[in-house]
Formats: C-alpha cells, structure tokens, sequence
C-alpha cells in the first residue's frame, strides 16, 4: 500500500479499534471485535428485548455493533446460477443515545466506523470488494424511515412503498438491482434476542427470508440480467462472542417445500453452541435449541488461506430435516481486513433447496 493510502485508510478508519489485542485482525470475523476490549457505555441485548419496526432497520449508535446483510441466490436471463452478496456494517467506538443529535461532521468526530462488503459468484469465479469510512461525517450511514444504508455510492435504498434499490460496484464488477420485500419478517430467538452462548449473551436479530430481487450485474464488462430471491438479516449488538468462541458457522437455507431455515454454530468441538430458526411451509416460525440440531462437516477444500469444510450434514430430527448442504466449485474467500468464506449452496435430503454459507475462523487470517 502506498503510504499517502495509508496515512488515508488511517484518518478515516481507527485501525486499533478493528483489530485484537495482537495488532492482527481478529479471525472470527466482524462480529469477534464484541469479544474484545471494553463495551463500557454501550447496551447490550438481553431476553425480553423486543424488535420494533421500522425504527430498528436505522442506526443503533447505543450498541458496538451491528450490520445489514443481503445475499441472494439469483439467475441469469440464460438460467445459470448466480450469488451475490452486499453487506454494511457499523462498529461503535463512543456510545451515543439514539435520543442525542449526531455531531457535526465539520467537528470530524469519531464516533464510530464503517466497512462494506460486496461480493458476486458465477461460473466458479468469486468478485469481492470491501469499503471503509469515518461515521458521522455524511459518507456512510443508516436511517430507518424511509430505509436508506449507504457507504459512498454503495447504497441500499427505499425508492418507493415495498420498493428498495441496491448498486455497489468494485473491481471488475457492479450491480443495479430492484428489490420487493415479500412475506414477514422473522424474529429469531426469543421475539428477536438470539442468544449466543448457553449464558444467554446474544444479539438482536431479524431477517427478511424472501426477497424479490431482478437487475443487471456486470462481470468484466459483460451484463448479465438477472432475477431470484434474496435473504436480509439485521443484527446488532456489543458483546456478540464470548473471547474462547474461535470462528462460527451460518447457513440460510430456502427449502423447496416451502420452508426457510436459518442455522449457525458458534465455536467448535464439544463446547460449539448451535441455534436457529426454521419457518415451516405455513409460515409458523420455530425457534431451535442447541440440542435440536446435529451439524458435522463432511467434506473440504483446500486453498491457499487453509482448509474450509465445504460440505455439510444437518440433520433436526425433530423436524423431520436431514439435509445435506454442498457449495459449487470454486473459491468464495473474502479477502479482506476479515478473511471468510462465503458462498451460495445447493441442498439436497430430504428436500431440496438453495441457500448461502457464511464460515469464519478458517484459513488462518490474511
């Protein structure tokens, strides 16, 4: 990197709040930094907090962290499959009341951070690009009413009732997308706090399962228009990790039958924490407990940044589920301040489906 970057990556990004204590990225992701360093002044998430929308789609400038996160599994017009993800995230480094005016961006306050993903998948090739900004200054942020998340010219927006509109663009690829919100949205957990560990540390949480998504994506100067559903997730919180919960598991799964799935496993071995949510075909939404959901790997590839499990086997007899859950060829790292793995996914078991993966703490960091 060139040092006139750096010292610009430095003004508008506080690199120490974003790493661990090693000066390093922390391997578990974004939502690791919450197992770190002091959440002093920040809110934290607890059983019987509740979702309340639309204000909840806004900022959360009382809590550490949080992020918008789309992915979809789409189509070209000729038929062949394409993902595509977009994802923002805020990270708090001074808590303020949702109540409190914002500062004066000419004072360049510093209040929090912001980071982008975007990321499309086709053919057995992987685009990925990240973004970085200081908060409260006009280039990035969140309001709720109407819905608008943007980061530069990466913007999520509502453009009229029931209507948003994504665009991002990186090297060597862009998108332009219309988006329908369709169906409810899903509160998991308990009414919406997702607990992480057995103690009960968690996060607020809540998805939008089915997307209606159509467009144009451009790959190295080729448009490809394109259609399917998409899945948004909405999550904040300040202590999200327990500091010994190395990497975790997240598969959202849309199932032939109807039925929607979410599923994550925190940590791994014996002491992995599992829960999820499983939307049956009438729409009743179920939470899952720990002991409700068996997850193995059953197969992995090898790339330059380590070894990632590749194909899964989760079985939740009590639902009659055992569905084997398999990525394309191909590599789908990240490659940015936090390496994962994120790729669409094809099922197959008992039903069919369709679906994304998100894996962190493999490959050793970057």
């Amino acid at each position: 990197m060139k040092m006139n970057l750096l010292f610009a990556l430095l003004a508008v990004i506080p690199v120490a709040t974003l790493v661990g204590c090693s000066g390093e990225p922390s391997d578990t992701g974004f939502a690791g930094l919450a197992a770190q360093g002091q959440q002093e002044g920040f809110r934290q998430p607890a059983p019987g907090d509740l979702v309340r929308l639309p204000a909840d789609w806004g900022a959360h400038p009382e809590y550490r962290i949080e992020w918008w996160y789309l992915t979809a599994n789409l189509e070209t017009a000729a038929g062949q499959p394409l993902g595509l993800q977009w994802t923002q995230f805020r990270q708090g480094l001074e808590p303020r009341s949702t109540d409190d005016p914002a500062p004066k961006a000419s004072l360049w306050p510093l209040h929090s951070a912001w980071m982008a993903h975007g990321a499309v998948s086709f053919g057995g090739q992987h685009w990925f690009d990240e973004r970085f900004a200081r908060g409260d200054t006009g280039q990035a942020g969140a309001t709720a009413a109407p819905l608008q998340v943007w980061l530069d010219h990466w913007q999520l927006m509502e453009v009229a009732d029931g209507q948003w509109q994504l665009s991002a663009s990186g090297d060597g690829w862009s998108y332009e997308l219309a988006l329908v919100p369709e169906g409810q949205v899903v509160r998991h957990g308990e009414q919406g706090f997702s607990a992480k560990t057995p103690d009960g540390q968690g996060s607020m949480y809540f998805s939008l399962t089915d997307i209606a998504i159509e467009g144009e994506v451009v790959l190295d100067g080729q448009s490809h228009s394109v259609s399917g559903l998409g899945w948004l997730d909405r999550e904040w919180s300040s202590r999200f990790l327990r500091s010994d919960q190395r990497g975790w598991d997240w598969f959202a799964l849309r199932l032939d039958d109807g039925s929607r799935l979410m599923v994550f496993r925190v940590g791994d071995g014996d002491n992995a924490y599992r829960s999820g949510t499983w939307v049956d075909p009438q729409g009743q939404v179920h939470s899952l407990a720990s002991d409700e959901i068996d997850l193995a790997a059953l197969d992995y590839r090898e790339i330059n940044q380590g070894r990632v499990p590749v194909a899964w086997q989760l079985d939740i007899p009590d639902r009659g589920l055992s569905l084997e859950i398999r990525a394309p060829l191909g590599t789908y790292w990240n490659e940015g301040l936090y390496p994962y793995w994120e790729s669409p996914v094809s099922v197959s078991g008992s039903v069919d489906g369709s679906g994304y993966m998100e894996l962190t703490g493999y490959g050793g960091g970057p």
